[in-house]
């Protein structure tokens, strides 16, 4: 294995192993059912301790205080956070330092408030005229936990605090138990601006890193299914040994393969450095693999283990929900398969 790739399998090793700090090693969900519909829908204290790993600027250059790391290392970290069901807004922060450039620490817990329609990836509908903004984004993970917003607009990033004049938070519970904050502002003088060059790219990589967190969602939630085809005995045998369930089984994991192989090329694509219009073919490719996916196991996992797959004590229910309401974030399948085709129109 040639110097680079043999660094950065390692880094990608020790990323993995380095979640085991937020992401219990027996698997236990109690820390996340906890969680669920609280007023900020996450624990602080552990995004405190994702901010000290760096994990907030793992994609920022070293120059601009960040760990420089590729989107190798950044999908390994999503998808154990996905086998995890981790709900802190590690996505929505990072995507924030990602977009302005900058470490945001001072602005407290920053998350991204980019999308301005639904269905839509549009992020250039709000103007700053002024010095100040007035208008809407809508569809923002978590944003009762935060303490202010990195607000995407045509005339650049601005930081916004939660609690500044002129602006006006609202949130919907998600049958996760997380919420999604719809952010008014009318006049709102933003803390900062920072140019919005980075953008468009910086929603590619944390489109790419939901759909790895989907990925390891469905992959766990798949792996307990088959536990539980395992031990579920039915006329004096597993359930597992019904050929009809094994065919249904052996698909899932197909399905499951071919999105880890579409997420890793759309890592290898982004760290190449490729040309925008690949990088966004690619990024959309693999969105549309993960939500699929997701959607596949998470009806076979119902199907397979019956009423209680869907019930709320039931473990195997919270990856279920939580790839219900992650599937359209950052884009729907039929947002991506749009994208792609023009992608490959523009291209030809």
């Amino acid at each position: 294995m040639p110097p680079q790739e043999d660094d950065a399998a390692e880094n990608v090793r020790m990323i993995r192993d380095s979640t085991r700090a937020v992401v219990a090693a027996d698997g236990d969900l109690s820390r996340i059912r906890a969680q669920r519909f609280q007023q900020s829908g996450f624990d602080p204290a552990i995004f405190a301790t994702m901010a000290e790993m760096g994990w907030l600027t793992l994609r920022l250059p070293e120059q601009a205080a960040g760990l420089g790391l590729g989107m190798a290392e950044y999908c390994a970290l999503t998808e154990e956070l996905g086998a995890g069901l981790v709900p802190e807004p590690l996505i929505g922060a990072a995507l924030a330092h990602r977009m302005t450039g900058a470490d945001l620490a001072e602005a407290g817990i920053c998350v991204a408030a980019w999308q301005d329609d639904a269905n839509s990836l549009g992020w250039r509908k709000l103007r700053i005229d002024g010095g100040r903004i007035t208008g809407t984004k809508r569809f923002i993970p978590d944003a009762t936990g935060a303490d202010s917003f990195a607000v995407a607009t045509a005339g650049g990033v601005a930081i916004v605090a939660k609690d500044a004049s002129g602006v006006r938070l609202d949130s919907e519970w998600t049958q996760d138990g997380c919420s999604l904050g719809t952010l008014d502002m009318t006049g709102a003088a933003p803390l900062a601006v920072h140019a919005a060059d980075a953008v468009d790219d910086a929603l590619d990589e944390a489109t790419l890193a939901t759909a790895s967190y989907l990925f390891g969602l469905s992959g766990r939630v798949f792996a307990m299914t088959i536990d539980y085809l395992k031990t579920r005995r039915q006329f004096g045998q597993p359930i597992g040994s019904f050929q009809a369930l094994q065919h249904r089984a052996t698909d899932v994991k197909i399905q499951l393969e071919l999105a880890r192989a579409s997420i890793a090329s759309a890592a290898a694509t982004l760290d190449a450095g490729a040309a925008r219009a690949a990088r966004s073919a690619a990024v959309s490719r693999a969105k549309c693999r993960a939500n699929d996916t997701a959607l596949l196991v998470a009806r076979e996992t119902i199907q397979m283990h019956g009423a209680i797959g869907f019930t709320d004590e039931y473990d195997a229910g919270l990856f279920v929900r939580k790839a219900m309401t992650l599937c359209n974030r950052f884009g729907s399948s039929a947002v991506h398969r749009r994208r792609f085709a023009a992608l490959l129109k523009e291209a030809a």
